[in-house]
């Protein structure tokens, strides 16, 4: 498929920490070096099912991490270092920059969704052309996985605890139309070892099905 013209400008940033705060939570499971790795195969899935996608323009890594950087633009996206200190800074000002550059819409999206498909992408993007912003929720509907707005920065980034209703609240506060999008690819992350079992058991059944 190629770009069409409503989707011409619309861009990908995913945000990444730096690889020696990956995946805290499974330390007791996993060593640094695994923890590196799971985080690694992980960016390395999303950034390939946003180019299979084939409804961006472009897809870019935010990360203070050279190494993460390095990884993102071998396999095709575009590293951007953090230019501000503090996730949602980071992830507003590499927003600005890609406005500056003519994104109309931006989706920013989580580095670990093992499950996530290309039609994920392309359901998105298509409740963007009736909604200004698109939430997918997290597996326990606090968190927010992935947020696409058209145009960019039309709420401002509250990643964090409890950020699905806060956006939320932002999109209400700014009568902006808004809508959930739920599905396993949006809303499997990989929290607990429970959550990597699981990943891997669904991914294989996905193989062999």
């Amino acid at each position: 498929m190629s770009l069409g013209a409503s989707t011409r400008a619309y861009r990908a940033l995913i945000p990444v920490k730096t690889l020696h705060e990956a995946k805290s939570r499974l330390a007791a499971y996993l060593t640094q070096a695994q923890r590196e790795r799971l985080v690694l195969d992980m960016l390395h899935h999303v950034i390939g099912v946003l180019q299979e996608s084939h409804s961006l323009e472009k897809v870019a890594v935010v990360s203070p991490d050279a190494y993460v950087l390095a990884c993102a633009q071998a396999w095709g996206a575009q590293p951007h270092t953090e230019e501000q200190h503090g996730h949602n800074p980071a992830l507003s000002a590499a927003a600005q920059r890609e406005m500056a550059t003519g994104a109309t819409a931006l989706l920013t999206i989580s580095a670990d969704l093992p499950l996530l498909r290309a039609s994920d992408v392309e359901n998105m993007i298509e409740q963007s052309h009736r909604y200004t912003i698109v939430l997918a929720p997290s597996q326990d509907g606090t968190g927010t996985n992935a947020l696409l707005a058209r145009p960019p920065l039309a709420v401002p980034y509250v990643f964090g605890p409890h950020s699905l209703q806060r956006y939320i609240h932002e999109a209400k506060q700014r009568d902006i139309a808004h809508v959930l999008y739920t599905s396993i690819g949006t809303a499997f992350d990989i929290d607990t070892m429970h959550d990597l079992e699981l990943s891997r058991q669904r991914r294989q059944n996905r193989e062999y099905s």
